[in-house]
């Protein structure tokens, strides 16, 4: 009756909605002794992966009987019923009974955890579904706008330009023209990001090096952090392999990166560029001294059109079309964060090619 009575608490405990996995496994173990012949002496214990729960001391079990967690044919973890000390008079202290209810609260307890794993698994799955199918959406729009957008701006580019070149221009109408083309170069980078993003642009392979290609941005950039109080600094390993890749589309990535981490910066500051290789795979990282980001911030950073930037300062494509471009490679890039610390992107590029570069460390 008491191992009856114990099942059916267990089952109870599984099926609580309220009860976080911690929290289940706490009260499994608390419940259990209470159905072994000797209840004030028996100690409960479950372990499962890096975690144990047991309901008194961590002391070892002298005498103890146990059943296997096995989650999708692969053991988990044991969950063991025993005693600190050797009861006398008993050459087996566990009854069959006792060991028959230890397996049937293992299965159970290995069922709950093959239900909550696959629950968990099918909602990232979806998300990720509902996630692409929105990127895709935005890309086609993307896309889109970006093509009615060339004609256009391709013309007043063009004939604001010629009319600079026509002679006794009025000086506040030349100044006007040169905003009006100063503009256009903006807008038409902006057509080009979205172009990357949407992936109407296929990426030109060729043999590439990712030290180059860091120097390039660099050199780009770095005069404008300098004058903002912002030091940059060069980890760049010598003698890295060549990649198969498009300079000109890794480059944006580098830049996007750097971009991102000056405007992290609000005055003085540090920006660090590093490269290695790491087995198969060239890694590039661009750490800040920045404000650092929220882990709200962090789960929308790569989503297109997300900014926390003010209006006018930003079109929250910069890291999307890094994203998208890392990803058209074949590599992968994240971010670690710390509000208030910094933010540290790393970028992983596969080796595809026989190869080496040069590559150099300092400031």
């Amino acid at each position: 009756m008491k191992e009856l009575q114990c099942l059916y608490a267990v089952s109870q405990i599984i099926v609580e909605p309220s009860l976080t996995r911690a929290e289940r496994m706490r009260r499994i173990v608390s419940t259990l002794p209470r159905a072994w012949q000797h209840p004030d002496s028996a100690v409960a214990r479950i372990t499962l992966d890096n975690d144990v729960f047991a309901s008194a001391g961590g002391e070892p079990l002298l005498a103890a009987c146990g059943a296997e967690l096995v989650v999708e044919a692969e053991p988990r973890g044991m969950v063991e019923v025993g005693y600190p000390s050797v009861l006398p008079g008993d050459a087996d202290p566990f009854l069959a009974e006792e060991r028959t209810l230890l397996e049937n609260v293992a299965r159970q307890v290995s069922l709950y955890i093959t239900r909550e794993e696959g629950a968990e698994r099918r909602k990232l799955l979806e998300e990720q579904l509902r996630h692409a199918d929105r990127l895709a959406t935005i890309g086609q729009l993307a896309a889109g706008v970006a093509h009615e957008m060339n004609e256009p701006l391709s013309s007043i580019l063009g004939f604001a330009q010629l009319a600079l070149k026509s002679v006794d221009v009025p000086q506040q109408v030349a100044a006007d023209l040169r905003e009006i083309v100063g503009s256009s170069l903006r807008a038409r980078e902006i057509v080009k990001k979205l172009l990357l993003f949407a992936r109407q642009t296929p990426p030109s392979m060729r043999a590439c090096n990712l030290n180059q290609v860091v120097d390039e941005a660099l050199f780009l950039l770095a005069a404008g952090g300098q004058r903002q109080g912002i030091e940059f600094a060069r980890r760049l390993t010598a003698e890295l392999p060549e990649l198969e890749a498009d300079p000109t589309q890794l480059r944006q990535v580098v830049v996007n990166l750097l971009v991102n981490a000056t405007q992290a910066i609000s005055a003085r500051g540090r920006i660090e560029v590093a490269t290695r290789l790491d087995g198969n795979h060239v890694e590039l990282a661009v750490a800040d001294t920045g404000c650092g980001m929220t882990p709200e911030v962090l789960k929308q950073v790569f989503n297109p059109f997300y900014t926390t930037k003010d209006v006018g300062e930003g079109t929250g494509l910069g890291l999307s079309v890094a994203h998208g471009i890392i990803i058209a490679h074949g590599g992968t890039i994240h971010v670690e964060s710390v509000l208030g610390k910094g933010s540290r992107f790393v970028v992983r590029l596969p080796c595809r090619s026989i190869g080496t570069g040069s590559g150099r460390s300092g400031p």
